[in-house]
């Protein structure tokens, strides 16, 4: 007789919970980031996906049926997006079928959204700089913000009333209707994930993530300053960077506990700008690691853990990132050496990742099977492993997806 859905879930949950604390799990758990790799092998095209939330669910749950991977994410926060961004006109992304192909992925606007003398603004009140400085500049539909007052400038009765007259105009009434419009179905992507994970859960399959958050030099870098912008700051104005990173910690904490609620322990954190390719290991250990050990600290305090995807080498850090609590954090390594990140890491972090996306997209199954078995011999001995994808799998053939799950399950028993 057959595990029941239960059993399934209870063995999954706990199966990765080992790999995170550096037990030996009965096996090596396997999981991976779909992307829009559930279109793709439904036949549909990525646009649909963010388009119809009927057809993202059937075809994310018939994916994760197939392949039974260990855990599944939820594709609703980052694939069902397609009405709400239109609703605001967004100006930072490009995706399928609005400024991309009907079956390419994302696309960033890269861009300088905050200025350069625009930082003491952002440190004095950075919720104000959001609402008339940031916000019209990325959502087309509320540019009109960028007339209102100061909004810590309306305290009470006599100080700033009348200061509501600035909404006083048909452009800021529209913005207003298009922001009420976007609520809606941004309620909409709330409820589908929330639905996905019940339906997830009732066959058996734990969510990998219950919360996502970023180092603060990549929210300041990546949606702020922009790449060149934050590289340059870094030269011509280092302790506005700091102040900055030092001001965004807590939000970005404060992003990562919300996995608290959601009764889900796993945060999400992607590396972005802290590589080998972006900065030197003396700006790493200035400007970008010490926030984001305050981050992964803060949310291993609060009894979390943090799953940190170094997208790209990081190699020369890995005696930096070393310095964390052990057993509570999992490092997903793109194209990292993850082999001496094993040497290194081995007894402080679970390690994930990395079978090659171009091996996955152009291999075969027997060179998926030839990379996991050495993954398996080598960073998976005495456990504190996670074989997945070095990245998401838009890309992969299905049949190699299929041999990287099938063959850790096989392959990748301990005892």
């Amino acid at each position: 007789m057959g595990k029941t859905p239960e059993e399934l879930y209870d063995e999954r949950e706990r199966r990765v919970e080992d790999a995170i604390a550096l037990r030996i799990p009965d096996r090596v758990p396997v999981m991976s980031l779909w992307g829009f790799f559930p279109a793709k092998y439904a036949g549909t095209t990525f646009e649909e996906s963010m388009y119809d939330s009927e057809l993202l669910m059937k075809s994310s749950i018939d994916t994760m049926v197939e392949f039974q991977p260990d855990m599944c994410d939820n594709p609703f926060p980052i694939r069902y997006l397609g009405p709400t961004l239109e609703t605001l006109d967004f100006r930072q992304l490009k995706w399928p079928g609005h400024g991309c192909d009907p079956m390419n992925t994302y696309q960033y606007v890269e861009g300088e959204y905050m200025k350069a003398e625009e930082y003491d603004a952002f440190l004095f009140d950075p919720s104000d700089f959001m609402l008339r400085m940031y916000w019209p500049r990325v959502f087309g539909a509320l540019e009109p913000f960028g007339t209102l007052p100061p909004i810590h400038t309306i305290i009470s009765y006599y100080m700033g009333l009348i200061s509501f007259s600035g909404f006083d105009s048909p452009e800021v009434e529209a913005a207003l209707d298009a922001l009420v419009k976007a609520a809606k179905e941004a309620k909409r992507i709330m409820i589908g994930a929330v639905e996905y994970a019940k339906r997830a859960t009732d066959l058996g399959f734990p969510q990998q993530i219950g919360g996502v958050s970023q180092a603060p030099f990549d929210t300041l870098s990546d949606f702020f300053r922009g790449t060149k912008g934050a590289m340059l700051d870094m030269f011509r104005r280092p302790d506005k960077v700091l102040a900055a990173c030092e001001k965004l910690l807590p939000i970005m904490l404060e992003f990562g506990l919300g996995a608290v609620r959601r009764g889900n322990k796993r945060v999400f954190i992607p590396i972005h700008k802290g590589l080998d390719g972006f900065m030197s290991p003396e700006q790493f250990d200035t400007f970008f690691w010490p926030t984001l050990r305050k981050l992964i600290v803060g949310l291993i305090d609060a009894d979390l853990n943090p799953m940190v995807l170094w997208e790209g080498d990081c190699t020369s850090r890995l005696e930096t990132i070393a310095d964390i609590p052990a057993g509570k954090a999992v490092y997903w390594f793109e194209r990292t050496d993850i082999f001496r990140a094993k040497e290194i890491l081995g007894k402080t972090a679970c390690i994930r990742g990395n079978v090659p996306l171009s091996t996955l997209s152009t291999g075969t199954p027997d060179d998926v099977r030839a990379y996991c078995k050495k993954l398996i011999d080598v960073v998976g001995k005495d456990g504190g492993f996670i074989m997945d994808a070095s990245t998401v799998l838009d890309d992969a053939k299905p049949e190699n997806v299929k041999a990287m799950i099938d063959f850790t399950k096989e392959y990748g028993v301990y005892g």
